[in-house]
Parts: structure tokens; C-alpha cells; sequence
């Protein structure tokens, strides 16, 4: 299993690394020179401003959207609104439809097409769960830009679950791994060019190719 998701994590990188439906930053203008305007449009205001539908493009963030409002839905007052309220700082980590199918093929040993199935057999390991998967993906209180990020080599970053995430920056430009709790499974990877999502306000995000998981599963 370790062997097919190396290889689906080579896979997926690559294909990643194409193209977006989402319009980001790329690492070479990752920062401007002069001080960015802190904005206050919220991540939640980004994940749905594609329509909100499921689709065929695997490098975005359908099922990560349904999952949030899945959550605030069954649990309005959930930490998770957090990404609702674009004057709160943070950073988060956005997998992909693609880093949820690996996941979902993970824990069944079925390989889903449909985003939509992708969807249900996330939702189906219970909203508590859901959940905390989704708050060890939030930094809160800080906005961590791809410069920040390639300097901090090393740190632990502490999340909005309660657990932390070690920064591993592989090269000087990118991209950089990301250290779950679980030691059994791939690291997770940011993946270029979804980095920045959200630049200039106080919410951004980086797309990763896997799900971060904040116990051994």
C-alpha cells in the first residue's frame, strides 16, 4: 500500500502541477515587493465561488467545500466557521478532490471516480470525525505566505485540532512536505501552482496532494 501511494503521490504531483481552476499566485510572485493588503475575504467565500458543484477536475476543491459545509451545517457553532469570518488570520492546507480520492482509497480499498462518491465516503466516517480531520488542515492566527513558509525549515506548526504539523521545505524554492501524526502514510506535498489562494488577505490557503491526518489511521 505504502508503494501505490508513493506512486499515486509521484502521479498526482505532476498532474497537479499543470493547472488550476483556481487563479493563484505563483511562487515566483508569491510575495510583492511592496506590503500586501491585508483583506478580509474569507476562505469559505473562495471555496465557493466556483459554483459549488461537483465536476471532473481533479486539482480542485470540491469535496474539501462539501466537507466544510457539511460540517457547518450538522454543527453551526464548529471551529470550522472559522474559515467563514475573513478578519481572522490563518493558513490553511486545501487537499485536492484528488488527495481525498487517494484517501478514501486508503481506508476501503476502493477506488472512487465520481467526486460526489468521493464525498459521501468521506462524510460517511461521521461529522465529529470530518471535523477534527478538517481543523488539523487550519493555522489559526497567522497568514503564512510561500516566502514565510520556505524559511521556516524545521518548525511545528500548531493547529486548529489541537496537533501539530512539521514544515520539511525539500529545496530552496519548493515545494515542501508536511509532517502528520500518522507515521504510516506519505507526507502530504504542496502542490504548485495552488499556492496563495487568497492572496492579499488575512485567509489564505495552499493546495497539498494528500490529506494530513492528525492520528495514525
Amino acid at each position: 500500500m505504502q508503494l501505490a501511494r508513493r506512486c499515486a503521490l509521484a502521479a498526482s504531483t505532476i498532474a497537479l502541477a499543470v493547472g488550476t481552476a483556481v487563479v493563484v499566485a505563483p511562487p515566483s510572485s508569491a510575495a510583492p515587493a511592496a506590503p500586501a493588503v491585508h483583506g478580509h475575504r474569507s476562505l469559505a467565500k473562495v471555496l465557493t465561488s466556483d459554483g459549488n458543484r461537483f465536476d471532473r477536475n481533479a486539482r480542485d476543491f470540491d469535496v474539501l467545500t462539501e466537507a466544510v459545509l457539511a460540517v457547518l451545517k450538522a454543527k453551526p457553532s464548529s471551529p470550522v466557521s472559522v474559515l467563514t469570518k475573513g478578519r481572522q488570520r490563518l493558513t490553511a492546507f486545501a487537499p485536492t478532490d484528488q488527495a481525498f480520492r487517494f484517501l478514501v482509497y486508503d481506508l476501503t480499498g476502493t477506488w472512487k471516480v465520481r467526486e460526489r462518491n468521493v464525498f459521501k465516503a468521506v462524510a460517511s466516517l461521521g461529522i465529529d470525525t470530518v471535523e477534527t480531520v478538517l481543523l488539523y488542515h487550519v493555522v489559526p492566527g497567522a497568514t503564512i505566505g510561500v516566502r514565510k513558509a520556505l524559511k521556516a525549515d524545521g518548525a511545528d506548526l500548531t493547529t486548529a485540532q489541537g496537533g501539530t504539523l512539521g514544515v520539511d521545505v525539500l529545496s530552496p524554492v519548493g515545494p515542501i512536505r508536511l509532517v502528520d501524526q500518522d507515521p504510516d502514510d506519505a507526507d502530504a506535498l504542496t502542490v504548485a501552482p495552488l499556492l496563495n489562494i487568497n492572496h492579499g488577505n488575512r485567509q489564505i490557503a495552499h493546495g497539498i496532494s494528500f490529506v494530513l491526518r492528525p492520528a495514525d489511521l
